[in-house]
This record gives structure tokens, sequence and C-alpha cells, in this order.
């Protein structure tokens, strides 16, 4: 029977024996491959195709540039801390791909560079840091820590990529070797040797890791990361331009497949939600969340054509609300019907608090709708709510049907009180009135009787907002 894990729906059961053993089998051909080849010399044929080697090198590291970009803004928006490190993964293994991609002959450069020829062992290498890593336990304080660091973690990344390019073309220190170090020798030893190591880490812990029944995701990277230390062995061993040298190239590009397929096969809807921390996917924030609804939307639907109330809908939600949301560091959760949902939380990026943010959204909301229904007299007009407190965050329903947001009582005291707002203003609950503080300039609504609650909600009308 499928298991239900709190908040994140449906659980996978573990895999059966039957089905371990087989794709054990599957991955182990590669590395049994290899070792054929070593032990048979001369099953180890020699072919040397430089076009062939720049094409399959470019490959790779386009998908994985793909998945880095694509895992990355994932991360942004989720501000997920295996993500972070996820797409830092991707990001290392494809900018060192690139420069190994330069060093065949006569794409860049003459004549093989020994900083080019190391930098897919070294790419491997760091790229196996940050799967590692991404397979901890980043709850809590340390996944906040990760993101935010990230800014930082991406840049001094790119600068070491740099860093290596150029000292790889200028040939200084160790990289003015006029030829690139034999297989087998020290570096490709040692590299191959870490990252064994901490792909090994990765792997297990992957294949420990909750799985959601939708997603194949932690499956599918702890294939992926076998795949990739089997490369780092073939690199190791692999004589240039012979079959065991250019396994080490298929091997990658497998294994960056194998997650891009894993991926395309995962809903669009939170595509990258099978491998969300818990905090992520089914944990507790401090939000402010705001709704805005279109007092007297039904009236105007009813007097005009569905032509002009699409036009007029899009006009205010496309124009005017996300650039608002966006612009005070909140996301846009749901649109519904004639009503908007935005969600606002702590983020040391975004500067003030979120509840300061919110409420400085909501006002700007007014303004701009204000000035759109201005140039439209018989438009209907914002009303605006905006609560403070603890919530659910996290991923709700399955399949096509899944979706990210926000849920318990402060998220419904905020629809309730943006219901008894005033047309064009912005009403906010007490608990939004009390982490603004002398910032606020509001005038008391009363106590308001909201539908499902027994007590009432202390209610106030913001007139303004300093700073």
């Amino acid at each position: 029977m499928t298991r239900i894990a709190p908040g994140t729906g449906p659980v996978a059961p573990p895999p059966t024996a039957g089905r371990v053993a087989l794709v054990a089998a599957i991955l182990a051909v590669p590395i049994l491959g290899l070792w054929l080849l070593i032990a048979r010399p001369a099953l180890d044929l020699q072919w040397e195709h430089q076009p062939a080697h720049f094409w399959i090198v470019l490959a790779a590291g386009a998908i994985n540039a793909a998945l880095a970009w694509a895992v990355g803004s994932a991360a942004r928006l989720r501000r997920d801390a295996r993500l972070v490190l996820v797409s830092l993964s991707f990001l290392a293994a494809a900018g060192f791909l690139a420069l190994h991609a330069l060093a065949t002959p006569g794409v860049l450069l003459e004549a093989s560079n020994t900083g080019f020829a190391l930098a897919t062992p070294v790419g491997l290498t760091v790229a196996a840091v940050f799967a590692a890593w991404s397979s901890l336990d980043l709850d809590g304080a340390r996944g906040e820590r990760v993101v935010r660091l990230a800014p930082w973690l991406v840049g001094g990344l790119v600068v070491v990529m740099l860093g290596w390019a150029a000292v790889s073309l200028l040939r200084l220190g160790p990289l003015d070797a006029a030829a690139p170090p034999e297989r087998m020798a020290v570096p490709f030893a040692a590299l191959a040797v870490v990252g064994l190591v901490l792909y090994g880490v990765a792997v297990v812990r992957y294949l420990r890791m909750p799985r959601h029944a939708a997603s194949p995701l932690p499956l599918a990277f702890a294939a992926a990361f076998t795949l990739l230390a089997e490369a780092e062995v073939a690199v190791a061993l692999g004589r240039n331009w012979h079959l065991s040298w250019w396994e080490w190239h298929v091997l990658m590009l497998a294994a960056f497949v194998i997650i891009a397929v894993a991926a395309q096969r995962s809903w669009r809807e939170e595509r990258w939600a099978g491998l969300y921390t818990h905090d992520t996917a089914a944990g507790e924030r401090d939000v402010s969340v705001l709704f805005a609804d279109l007092a007297g939307f039904t009236r105007f639907s009813e007097s005009h054509d569905p032509a002009e109330v699409t036009a007029m809908l899009n006009t205010y939600f496309t124009d005017a609300i996300p650039p608002l949301v966006e612009r005070f560091g909140g996301r846009v959760d749901r649109l519904i019907g004639d009503a908007v949902m935005a969600v606002f939380e702590s983020d040391a990026a975004s500067g003030p608090s979120h509840a300061h943010r919110a409420a400085g959204a909501a006002l700007a909301l007014q303004q701009a709708t204000g000035a759109v229904a201005a140039a439209h007299p018989d438009w209907p007009r914002f009303r605006v709510g905006v609560n403070s407190g603890t919530a659910n965050v996290g991923i709700l329903g399955t399949g096509g049907g899944r979706t990210y947001t926000v849920i318990g009582d402060t998220v419904n005291v905020a629809s309730r009180i943006e219901h008894r707002a005033p047309v064009g203003g912005v009403a906010i609950a007490a608990a939004t009135r009390a982490r603004l503080g002398d910032a606020a300039v509001t005038e008391p609504l009363g106590d308001l009787q909201v539908a499902g609650r027994g007590a009432p909600v202390e209610a106030h009308l913001l007139v303004g907002l300093a700073g």
C-alpha cells in the first residue's frame, strides 16, 4: 500500500529486491566493461576522431548547463538548500566540461593542454563535493545558511572556473607542463579517489530519501551519481582516444540524460519537488499573506462582453499586480478568478520584514490599479487585506494538480479581512499592525466578525507607511 507522509503526498513503497538487483546489474556494466578493456588491452581499440569528441562533450555540457539553470531557478524561487547545491553540482560539471571541450586539438588550441586535460576530473570532483553536500540533512538553520550563502557559492565557483581557464591558457605553475600527465598519474588517481568517496556518499543517501510516488528524481540522481563515479574511474584509467577513454565521455552524457529525462517525466508544476527538503515541502514559516479582490466583478461581468472582462483582468493582473508583488519581494501564489493571493516571507535579500513589504505592496497595488481604474471609470476596484503569522508552506495536491502554497488560519483571516476592506482601501489584521509599529499610519476598523471564527478579528485601515 502507498504510504502518506505529512505534507508531502503519497510516498512510493521501497523497490523490490529483484528490481534493485536488476538496476545494480545495469549500472555495474560500465565498470565491468572498463575492467575488461584494461585487463585485455587488445580489446581497447583506438579511435581518434576530434569532431566526435567535441560534439559529445559539447552535448553533455549543454544538457548540464540547462539542468543547472533549471534547478537554480527553482532553488531561488523556493529557497531550497538542496536545489541550490544540486544546481552548483551541475554548474561545476558543465563549466569544466566546457573547458575540456575547448582542449580538443584544432578547436581553440593546436595541441593538448595540461589544464584543460585535467578539467574533467577536477570538474567531476568539484561536482561530487556539491552532490554529497546536497544529500545531507539540510533542514533548519543548516539549510537557511546554504540559501543565504548561495550567491557567494555561485560567484566563487564561477571565479574558480575562470581562474582555471586563465591559468591553463597561460600555462602557469603546475599547469605549465609540456604535455598532459599520463592516466593513473597522481593527479588523476587522487581526484578519482576523492570523487568516488563523495559520489558514494551521495548515492547511498539519495537512495535512502523518502520518495514521492509521482517523482523519480531521487532514484534518477542516485543512478546518475553512480555513472559519474564510474566516469571518474574511467578518466583515471582510460587511454587517450581508446575505447576506455571514450567510455567516460559516454558515461557523463548518460548521467545527465537520465536526470533530464526524469525531470521531463515529472509534472511541470513543481517539477523538482521530489528533491525538496522537508522544510520546503511541508514546513512552518512566518509569513504575511495579501488578498486582493475586485468588488463588483460579478455585476461588471453581467453587463459587459466576455472579451472586455478578459481585457480588464489582463490589465490588472498582468500589467499591475505581478510587478508590484515582485518589487516588494513577494510571490503571486495564485489567481482565483478576479482575486489574487500573494505571499511574503522572511528573506535577508529582500530587506525589510515581510509584514512591511506586504503592506507596502498593498498600498502600491491600490495606487497602480487606481490609476488604471481612473482611465476606466466603469471598471471595478480592488479591496485588499493583509495578515501576518505562522502558516504551513509546501506542496499541496498530487499529479498535475500539485501546487506550492500556504495553508492555515493566517491565510483564512487574510481572506476574510479583505472582504471587509473598503473599496480602494487596505485592511490589515492586528498581527500585521503590531509588526509595522510606528511605521504604519492606520485608522481602526474595530473588531470584525468573520465567517468561520468564534472570536472577532481586530482590523485596521492602512492609510500610509513610512520607509
